[in-house]
C-alpha cells in the first residue's frame, strides 16, 4: 500500500543567490519524506598554547566555528511513497534536480547557492559542505529506484546580523562609531568603557582639537584600555 504524504508538512530547502537571503534563486525543493532525525553540532575552539615544563594551562577563547547540521534525504521511485509528483520522477532525475539547486556551482554568483532549510520549528541558514549518495534499490537493468543523500551543512549568517548578535561592547577591543547630532564624547566614552574619564584620551587618540563640538558624521575610534 502506498504511503500518501501529501497532507504532512514537508521539510523543504530554499536556494538564495545572496548572503543576506533576500533573493530566492530557485523553487523550493521538498523532501519526499521527512527525515527521522537531524543533528546539530556546536563547537568552541580555545587556544591551548602551554609553556614548557608546565602541567596545565588556562584555556583562552579563540572562536566559535559555524554550527554543523546533518540529515539524510530520501529519493524514491518505487511507487511505495507518493508525493506531489504523479508519477514520481526517476531517481536519477530527482538527484539531478537536487544537485542543481543545492550543490552545483552557479556561474552568475561564482559559488553554490546559500540555503535555508525549514520544517516545523527548524529554520537553518547555511551552505552544503558535503553530500554522500548511497543507492539502495535497482531495476533489473541497474537503474536506481531508491537512494539516500547524506548531507552536511554549515551555518552562514549575514555580517550585520552576526555583529548585532555578538554585541561586541568589550572595552578590550577597538570600537568604531559615527557621531550623531545628539552624541557627546563623554557619554559615548562612558557607554563603551563604563567610565567617562577616558574621553580626553579618546579625543587625543582621534587627534581632535576639542571634545564639545564634534561634527556630525565624524568617525571616531575608541581604542582598547589595555
Amino acid at each position: 500500500m502506498a504511503i500518501d504524504l501529501s497532507q504532512l508538512e514537508k521539510l523543504y530547502i530554499l536556494s538564495y543567490s545572496d548572503p543576506e537571503y533576500n533573493t530566492i534563486a530557485a523553487p523550493p525543493f521538498f523532501a519526499l519524506i521527512n527525515p527521522e532525525t537531524y543533528t546539530y553540532r556546536y563547537k568552541i575552539e580555545f587556544c591551548e598554547t602551554q609553556g614548557q615544563g608546565t602541567s596545565a594551562v588556562s584555556l583562552k577563547f579563540n572562536k566559535m566555528p559555524p554550527q554543523e547540521f546533518n540529515f539524510d534525504f530520501l529519493f524514491d521511485s518505487t511507487g511505495t511513497i507518493t508525493n506531489i509528483l504523479t508519477p514520481p520522477l526517476p531517481v536519477p532525475d530527482q538527484l539531478d534536480l537536487f544537485r542543481h539547486q543545492i550543490l552545483q556551482y552557479q556561474g552568475d554568483i561564482h559559488r553554490p547557492y546559500y540555503l535555508k532549510i525549514s520544517w516545523g520549528t527548524l529554520l537553518f541558514k547555511g551552505v552544503l559542505t558535503s553530500m554522500d549518495i548511497e543507492f539502495k534499490l535497482f531495476k533489473p537493468d541497474g537503474t536506481p529506484i531508491r537512494a539516500v543523500a547524506k548531507c552536511s551543512f554549515k551555518g552562514s549568517i549575514e555580517e550585520n546580523l552576526r555583529v548585532a548578535i555578538e554585541n561586541p561592547m568589550s572595552p578590550d577591543i577597538t570600537h568604531e562609531r559615527i557621531v550623531k547630532a545628539s552624541d557627546k564624547l563623554p557619554l559615548m566614552t562612558n557607554k563603551i568603557y563604563k567610565d567617562q574619564k577616558f574621553y580626553i584620551d579618546v579625543a587625543a587618540y582621534n587627534e581632535l582639537d576639542g571634545f564639545r563640538n564634534i561634527q556630525t558624521g565624524t568617525k571616531l575610534y575608541f581604542p582598547p584600555t589595555q
